[in-house]
């Protein structure tokens, strides 16, 4: 068996040689670079391209990432990249399809990949690359070769299939339409469709009871009801509070723009009594510092950090993201808010994601399970002028 097979089969795995780095330059923010610290030119000549197209830093980043995937692929195959053909695409999804995702390692003692937690009823996530990111990195390697041959460069033919149709059918259809059903194009992945992951009342109270301080305790009234994404509630400073009118401002992960989201009177509570005792910033400093050692910024990885604390302690398996969730979904069953005003709130580009969060949940479902259960049948009765008896010899009892 060569090496593209033992690759496809995912017998093998490529050296994970090179890496992603930021750079000091604007255009690109980061860059690919080999395993001898050289930075990979048709890597940076995309790259490049994407931020001078407005796109976001951290989009730059995440698609070097693909790229460097790709390219080590390549590298084991022994391919130079303006040689590569549809079998090094075939490869690189099989052996993303059977990897180890080094991301997902988990600590001894931790769930098998797959489990379901029994108290929140949430799959443990696998130990491989999701379809999710195998589609991504498909698509971001089709743009780079399209990138390069609008300037004559790279393969004749681009090695990631496409599927044409496909394009064509959404290109003009109206949000307001039903989606069409379309075959995916070769070699994507089926997605399965997931509902969100709102954490119910009852759990929710006893994740906020164990949190061990006024800051980590204002940061999770501030998620659950303002929606805010976890990177842009931590990227706060205390000018972006506005006290008064009970909102915060927060730079939109998408658009990049600073836009104001409201927060509950419980959360504005726990903000007073956080810096009550850890003391008030300067104009420019952090909202949220760590609590020993010099004040620094709290990091996405240290509030993931106290999650994982909880998680431990109550048997559970939430996510940072859960919060966004939680919100969604409590606004969007509130019967007092409209659809649009939720979506106003959450910043969503698509309504039809905000209506993702109207779907019924079976836990929110108990008392009306229960009345159901303890219904009492009903009872048959027969028109008026029968005899039941007659009924009864006719038909049977």
């Amino acid at each position: 068996m060569d090496r593209r097979q033992q690759l496809v089969e995912g017998r093998v795995d490529p050296p994970r040689d090179g890496e992603v780095v930021q750079t000091e330059l604007r255009h690109p923010p980061y860059a690919v670079v080999g395993a001898r610290g050289n930075e990979i030119e048709s890597a940076a000549a995309y790259l490049r391209d994407l931020s001078l197209s407005d796109l976001s830093s951290l989009t730059c980043r995440s698609y070097g990432f693909d790229l460097l995937r790709w390219f080590r692929v390549l590298w084991f195959l022994d391919v130079p990249w303006d040689h590569a053909t549809t079998s090094d695409v075939q490869a690189l999804v099989g052996w993303m399809r059977s990897a180890r995702n080094p991301q997902r390692d988990r600590a001894a003692g931790a769930p098998e990949p797959g489990a379901v937690n029994p108290r929140t009823g949430k799959m443990t996530l696998s130990s491989g690359y999701a379809p999710r990111t195998i589609n991504h990195t498909l698509s971001v390697v089709g743009r780079f070769y399209s990138f390069h041959a609008h300037y004559g460069r790279g393969p004749v033919i681009n090695p990631v299939p496409v599927a044409p149709n496909r394009r064509d059918q959404v290109a003009h259809r109206s949000p307001l339409e039903p989606a069409p059903m379309m075959r995916r194009a070769a070699l994507r992945q089926k997605v399965p469709k997931q509902d969100p992951r709102a954490i119910p009342d009852h759990l929710w109270d006893e994740l906020f009871a164990v949190m061990r301080c006024d800051r980590d305790r204002a940061l999770l009234a501030s998620y659950v009801s303002s929606g805010a994404r976890a990177s842009e509630l931590l990227g706060i400073g205390v000018d972006d509070v506005d006290w008064a009118g009970q909102v915060i401002y927060v730079v939109s992960k998408g658009s990049g723009r600073r836009q104001p989201v409201p927060v509950s009177p419980e959360a504005l509570r726990y903000l007073v009594l956080y810096l009550a005792g850890a003391g008030t910033p300067g104009p420019g400093e952090p909202l949220w510092r760590t609590r020993r050692g010099a004040p620094r910024r709290v990091t996405y990885w240290a509030m993931r950090r106290v999650l994982q604390r909880a998680n431990t302690e109550l048997g559970t398996n939430w996510t940072l993201h859960d919060l966004r969730h939680t919100a969604a979904t409590r606004l969007a069953n509130d019967p007092s808010m409209t659809l649009p005003e939720v979506r106003t709130i959450l910043r969503h580009a698509d309504i039809n994601t905000t209506g993702l969060y109207t779907a019924a949940r079976i836990e929110d479902l108990f008392d009306k399970l229960q009345e159901h259960f303890a219904a009492d049948r009903p009872v048959r009765t027969l028109a008026p002028g029968y005899d039941p008896a007659d009924v009864a010899v006719v038909f049977g009892a």
